[in-house]
């Protein structure tokens, strides 16, 4: 990529009445101006945020909005065609931009001119994909938040007091001959022990923030017939699982997504759980076993409508609570088919072993439903968006699998200064783990980084963005 090109892409898809295609860099708008005549004066003598009618020879009417360095979303001179969203009309519009000396810009190439001209940081660059990804009220409004800078802020308090530690060491280093302390131990452990503890939570709500991202993951488990199908199916309103009285009819993991309450779920229905003999519906358990380890949330559906009493629900749900680590996982156990035991007094006794609060661990809610009559489903739904942890975060989230490591990295390092500062090692020693968790955190918001990260960050991006 070379800073000094004009580049060009179209910003919208195909599909809707308006196409804009996007021109940026030193002497677009003369460029502009050479393909389309407008009705008042010239692009290049416009001022920036102005809108102005034209016309492109033999081809179409259009609208120029025009953009000023730097103040636009690059910080360079930049237009923004509007014409109608013919292929043909596009695809000529971009022919003769690209006779008149523009050139296609590369995936995210205008996001990373803004990065480079000062407009964004690269944490904030970042947002921007994630806003243009976003499928779900939770997602935009995190990465909102992050591309205004909400999580960058964050980074620039902790930057701050590494800055400062490091400076009250590298000034003992000036005078390290005449063996002098100038900086106050106390008051060192005490600024280490914070950007530790800052650096730490903005990394643990990683966990949360990635599920934000690619859906809290839901593993939906239990007995063959109990009815995972019918429960995945009223959940999206959807017929998406097959559903059969026959025993092992779900023989692989079925996944499908839905928004609730703004936060999107991703749903597991499995394979049910029982001893078989078959290969392949063996298989199907063991991915099934395998998939409830990974989850998030687990809902245990028990079939009640089979049970006798709630000792034998107690039984079916200790066999659940086998399959899942309660101190990592939410659990919902669901007691199923209620439509099906009536008033009979299975149920009766199930409902009273449900509400009583001693009959269940931390972390397990337990549930009466009918998923084939959606009795209890929108209690379920509720109780899933208090399980995802997302509606109730209080603070910056972080999203990104890179920005998580280079926390964990910078704690580390604090730690090891921690370490010394106890031990009495040498200030120069403390001074380069200093450095290096500056680095690390640095890495995050583009302070320091490198062509191929930038080129592997930017290459995500649409291209027209």
């Amino acid at each position: 990529m070379l800073a000094n090109d004009i580049i060009f892409a179209p910003s919208t898809g195909m599909g809707g009445a308006v196409s804009i295609v996007r021109v940026s860099g030193n002497g677009c708008l003369d460029i502009v101006d050479g393909l389309v005549r407008l009705r008042h004066g010239t692009a290049a003598s416009a001022p920036g945020f102005s809108l102005r009618f034209g016309v492109i020879d033999g081809l179409d009417e259009v609208l120029v909005s025009i953009f000023r360095a730097p103040s636009s979303y690059t910080g360079e001179d930049m237009a923004e065609i509007s014409c109608h969203a013919s292929r043909y009309i596009v695809g000529e519009l971009m022919s003769r931009l690209s006779e008149a000396g523009a050139r296609t810009a590369e995936p995210g190439e205008f996001t990373r001119r803004a990065f480079m001209n000062g407009k964004m940081d690269l944490a904030q660059a970042e947002a921007v994909a994630d806003i243009i990804s976003s499928t779900s009220s939770a997602q935009h409004r995190v990465a909102l938040n992050q591309m205004k800078g909400g999580f960058s802020s964050e980074l620039t308090e902790i930057r701050r007091q590494l800055l400062e530690l490091t400076s009250l060491l590298e000034l003992e280093l000036d005078f390290s001959e005449e063996d002098v302390e100038f900086a106050d131990r106390a008051k060192l452990q005490s600024l280490l022990d914070s950007s530790i503890s800052h650096c730490c939570r903005l990394r643990d709500s990683f966990r949360a923030g990635n599920a934000l991202r690619n859906g809290v993951p839901v593993a939906i488990i239990g007995a063959p017939n109990s009815g995972k199908s019918t429960l995945l199916n009223a959940l999206l309103g959807d017929d998406r699982a097959i559903v059969s009285d026959i025993p092992g009819t779900t023989r692989d993991t079925v996944e499908e997504t839905c928004v609730l309450d703004g936060i999107l779920f991703r749903f597991i229905d499995t394979a049910g759980i029982r001893s078989a003999s078959d290969e392949i519906e063996r298989l199907g358990i063991e991915r099934t076993l395998r998939k409830a380890g990974e989850a998030s949330v687990v809902l245990g559906v028990i079939d009640s409508s089979t049970l006798s009493s709630n000792q034998d629900f107690e039984a079916a749900t200790a066999e659940i609570y086998k399959l899942v680590d309660l101190d990592s996982q939410k659990l919902i156990v669901l007691a199923n088919k209620v439509d099906i035991g009536g008033a009979n007094k299975n149920v009766i006794d199930i409902n009273n072993f449900v509400l009583n609060p001693d009959n269940k661990p931390d972390n397990v809610s337990i549930l009466v439903i009918s998923a084939k009559t959606g009795q209890g489903l929108e209690q379920l739904r509720k109780t899933l968006v208090s399980a995802s942890e997302i509606a109730s975060w209080d603070g910056t989230l972080v999203t990104n699998a890179r920005h998580a490591q280079a926390l964990a990295d910078t704690a580390e390092a604090l730690g090891r200064v921690r370490l010394g500062l106890s031990n009495n090692t040498p200030t120069d020693l403390l001074a380069e783990d200093l450095r290096s968790a500056l680095s690390s955190l640095g890495t995050i918001t583009g302070q320091i980084t490198t062509d191929e990260v930038l080129g592997e960050i930017f290459g995500r991006f649409c291209i027209g963005k």
